[in-house]
């Protein structure tokens, strides 16, 4: 487990543990509320969250606490994928969240620059990637000023929704 306090804050970034279950459910809530306007399926939602930390290959979380009273105060997590045009692994940033009284304070920052070291230090993996909801501009800017630059891609889609209970 990493533990790494982003530089002259009170804050500490660390990998999430199973112990983190109920915040990282509650923040997915109000991400999926806050910039799509969708109500998840809360039990659906429970599973995937308890799931992913349960095997990090599937979804790797990390957060970021205070470090006196080490409550939660961000969050994000990788999937990963194969690139094999360019032989190695994407990192897809998802489930990007911090607490609205911190906005603004350098926290994504600091947790993105953690999980970038991360990422570069790993010898086959080959970049970040991220998608972001079309009228969040907000967030957009802020990708932008980390360095993070549109990918020329759109985004489409196929859910099978209520296929969740696969393994």
């Amino acid at each position: 487990m990493t533990a790494t306090p982003p530089p002259s804050s009170p804050f500490l970034i660390r990998d999430a543990s199973p112990d983190d279950h109920a915040v990282i459910v509650e923040f997915n809530r109000r991400l999926a509320e806050e910039t799509e306007g969708k109500a998840l399926d809360p039990n659906v939602l429970d599973r995937g969250v308890a799931r992913a930390l349960a095997d990090p290959g599937r979804l790797r979380y990390w957060v970021v606490e205070r470090a006196g009273d080490h409550r939660v105060v961000a969050q994000t997590a990788i999937s990963r994928e194969w690139s094999d045009w360019r032989d190695g692994w994407l990192w897809w940033l998802q489930s990007v969240y911090v607490v609205a009284e911190l906005r603004g304070q350098g926290l994504f920052k600091s947790l993105y620059q953690h999980i970038r070291d991360q990422a570069a230090a790993e010898p086959d993996v080959i970049g970040i990637r991220l998608y972001v909801e079309d009228g969040n501009i907000r967030a957009q800017q802020s990708y932008q000023a980390l360095g993070l630059r549109p990918g020329g891609y759109s985004v489409f889609e196929e859910l099978w929704l209520g296929q969740g209970d696969a393994g």
